[in-house]
């Protein structure tokens, strides 16, 4: 018996080194918009798109910060009433008329959802349809419960001109207040870093794409080129379609007819992508609760393993494998007296919390957390077991009073 823990907790153990050596250094918090130089020579037209479903409680604060932006170029919003119950289009013209910007945005009363689209991105097509008339350079697409630094958009333009990028994307700071955010809202942050390590998304030669939907600013040439929003209509993991269908459409430069002559910013290389974390623009969304969190990762956790059972499988047995074998092979050793397996199982411990250590300390959580990782990992594993049990059951996707099935 003794043997088969040791032979486990090895295995967990060299996966962790080969997690901390070879996979794009996925712990670091080094990808961060707030370190772009924000010196423009040309200003793009920049129209915003946000879609809105019953946001009227968060608009006075997250449209109030959209409209504030310090960006010098023109800028547009449009926001998309998504057939909103709580007068949202009514309180979005109240804050626009607030901050004296009533004739910066613009009210989009949503139809009824085709069939084959999601109601977010349903949403967001009709607000590029009508931001479209204006021939932005640059769409940014971000959510309604968003509280931008007024120096967002222009670093996201900076970002995206300087370094001659079609998609620029950041993860904004989640909410991290309550217990159960402290406890495992860095955590959600730490396994998107693991499943798309921000420096391979980040590299053009790597076929890894990723974005955070929560604030994404593309080219107007490059949403056109893909064929636009409808591509990924049906995508419940939007932003990250988004981002794999850009950088898939890679081609030649040169050769490529750019639908904006005499446009004020260069031309777009094609697949080129940016995605990093942001310390200052944040998510006002609260998760204050356990079943809060967990229906949020268990709306998507199955779709993310593309519905595959062989893949919820690798996943039930490589979670408790990665994570909680180097825990339990602490106490087993300790119990058996068997130092050789407490010792190795420690080493595997103290790696993976020297891993999250750094996600720890961006969201100025206690240092302890990071040993709670495994105990974490396990709370996601049953998340992502019941979210297939969800789609299996044809309660998958829910969001907003919508059920998107497969």
């Amino acid at each position: 018996m003794g043997v088969i823990v040791l032979g486990l907790m090895l295995l967990s153990l060299t996966i962790w080194l080969g997690l901390l050596c070879f996979w794009g250094q996925f712990w670091r918090v080094d990808q961060q918009l707030e370190v772009t130089e924000t010196q423009l020579e040309s200003l793009p037209m920049v129209c915003a798109v946000v879609p809105a479903r019953n946001e009227a409680q968060l608009l006075p604060t997250t449209l109030r910060s959209l409209l504030l932006q310090d960006y010098p170029g023109s800028f547009n919003v449009f926001l998309v009433d998504d057939r909103s119950t709580d007068r949202t289009a009514n309180f979005a013209e109240g804050v626009a008329h607030a901050v004296g910007k009533p004739q910066q945005l613009h009210i989009i009363s949503g139809v009824s959802l085709p069939p084959g689209w999601s109601g977010k991105l349903w949403a967001v097509e009709q607000g590029i349809n009508s931001a479209s008339k204006f021939a932005p350079d640059y769409f940014l697409l971000t959510d309604a419960d968003i509280a931008h630094d007024p120096g967002n958009l222009r670093r996201l333009v900076a970002k995206a001109v300087q370094e001659d990028l079609d998609l620029v994307s950041v993860m904004v700071r989640l909410r991290c207040e309550s217990f159960w955010e402290k406890l495992l809202i860095p955590a959600f942050v730490f396994f998107f870093q693991k499943l798309y390590p921000f420096r391979w998304v980040n590299n053009p030669n790597n076929p890894t794409a990723a974005a955070a939907g929560g604030s994404i600013l593309i080219a107007r040439e490059a949403l056109e080129r893909i064929g636009g929003i409808q591509v990924i209509r049906q995508a419940l993991i939007d932003d990250c379609a988004l981002a794999q269908a850009v950088k898939k459409s890679r081609g030649d430069k040169e050769n490529t007819p750019f639908p904006m002559p005499n446009a004020p910013c260069p031309i777009p290389s094609q697949g080129r992508i940016w995605l990093g974390l942001s310390t200052l623009t944040r998510s006002l969304r609260p998760y204050d609760s356990l079943a809060t969190i967990w229906d949020m990762v268990a709306r998507t956790a199955y779709t993310q393993l593309n519905y595959s059972p062989l893949l919820l499988l690798g996943t039930l047995v490589g979670m408790p494998l990665i994570y909680l074998v180097p825990p339990v092979c602490v106490i087993l050793g300790a119990v058996w007296g068997n130092w050789a397996i407490a010792l190795t199982g420690l080493l595997g411990w103290l790696l993976m919390s020297l891993a999250y250590y750094p996600t720890i300390r961006f969201y100025k959580c206690s240092p302890w957390l990071a040993f709670s990782l495994p105990a974490i990992a396990f709370l996601y594993t049953l998340m992502t077991l019941d979210s297939a049990l969800r789609h299996w059951q044809g309660r998958g996707g829910a969001w907003k009073g919508r059920v998107y099935r497969k």
